[in-house]
């Protein structure tokens, strides 16, 4: 059996005919750019991230780095950032002009430690940006009270937590302003490049609005430098087809995550990111970490599971941060997450007899690791 580590085939074949109709509908009427398509999708994914304002934009990076350019952060600004995270959290920052500034994560579920942001603070200090990494909330009242101690504002990298609580309120309206990323892997993914800013202020809102489309309100009138960064009307309108189903997939998710939470800790103590009381994960990916992760990993691929990797290095480990991070720096638990963590395949299509095999191979390989 061959166990995909996401099978977006499965998922399109459920809902194929709806996305067709609600495809045709966007070429019939020809308003590929901006067409009432996009406008549609945001209202309603606003209101499914309980926020009052999103904003479609082209992806997921540039949604961290418009969020910044609008509030007016940038060069000689600094942005906490957690130092285990996809890239595009710290490329957001470097690409408004502010340094991303790093701290480590906690080990009991990979999430920016809010007892480490403190001594990262700086009078260039600005904002933390909150990264709900895996599908789960990071833990925002910490992180807000040492950000209302100093004067900070806080954003919410939510690209991977569409659907997931922190204390009851959706990931997307606890921070000042949220970015999602629509990458077809995603628990909501659009067919090709997507993602959103989700905010509660109004002024933010505007200024957004404006930066997304290259600095103009009216054609041809252009106040300042924006991006040409607009969520294709295509994209909305599949997006919004997806959107009505996501709330049974999360929860098929979740039930997966349980079957895998139980199974693993009847074989042994498997560290994997802990559900914390209060919030509710969407598992955009299900970890675990375990020694020898990588020839654990190749043997679970040669049994056909398809295991991965999110993510093989800490940010500060990148050549890209080169001369950004300071040499000297060390992360411990980012570097324990990178040096150890293993995906197992997760999504809400995955079967019965799908997720048994992946426990069954994960059992016979760590007996040998």
């Amino acid at each position: 059996m061959q166990i995909p580590l996401v099978d977006l085939q499965a998922q399109y074949r459920s809902i194929s005919s709806e996305v067709a109709a609600a495809m045709q509908e966007v070429l019939d009427e020809s308003g590929f750019i901006l067409g009432r398509q996009v406008k549609a999708f945001e209202d309603s994914f606003a209101n499914f991230s309980g926020a009052k304002h999103c904003i479609g934009v082209a992806n997921g990076t540039d949604a961290l780095h418009l969020i910044l350019r609008a509030a007016v952060i940038g060069p000689g600004d600094e942005v906490i950032v957690p130092a285990f995270t996809f890239v595009a959290t710290a490329l957001g920052v470097m690409l408004a002009g502010a340094t991303p500034v790093m701290v480590d994560v906690r080990r009991e579920d990979a999430l920016i430690d809010p007892d480490q942001i403190e001594k990262a603070i700086t009078p260039r200090t600005k904002a933390i940006m909150a990264v709900h990494l895996y599908g789960r909330c990071a833990d925002m009242d910490a992180i807000y009270k040492v950000a209302k101690a100093h004067g900070l504002k806080v954003y919410e990298d939510a690209a991977q937590a569409h659907g997931a609580t922190f204390q009851g309120r959706p990931a997307g309206s606890i921070g000042d302003a949220a970015g999602f990323s629509f990458y077809p892997g995603k628990n909501l993914g659009a067919y090709g490049d997507g993602g959103a800013i989700t905010t509660n202020d109004s002024n933010l809102y505007d200024r957004l609005v404006l930066l997304r489309n290259w600095g103009s309100r009216k054609k041809y009138h252009h106040e300042e430098m924006g991006l040409n960064s607009r969520l294709d009307t295509l994209q909305a309108a599949i997006l919004s087809v997806k959107l009505a189903k996501l709330a049974g997939w999360n929860s098929r998710r979740r039930d997966h995550a349980s079957y895998y939470s139980s199974a693993l800790d009847q074989i042994g103590s498997w560290a994997r990111p802990c559900d914390m009381p209060g919030r509710d994960p969407v598992y955009h990916l299900y970890v675990v970490r375990v020694p020898n992760r990588d020839r654990v990993l190749a043997e679970l691929n040669q049994r056909g599971v398809g295991a991965g990797i999110h993510y093989p290095f800490p940010l500060h480990k990148l050549a890209l941060f080169k001369g950004v991070i300071p040499s000297d720096l060390s992360f411990p638990e980012a570097e324990g997450w990178a040096q150890e963590c293993l995906s197992l395949p997760i999504y809400s299509e995955l079967s019965e007899e799908q997720r048994a095999a992946v426990i069954d191979g994960f059992k016979a390989v760590i007996r040998t690791a």
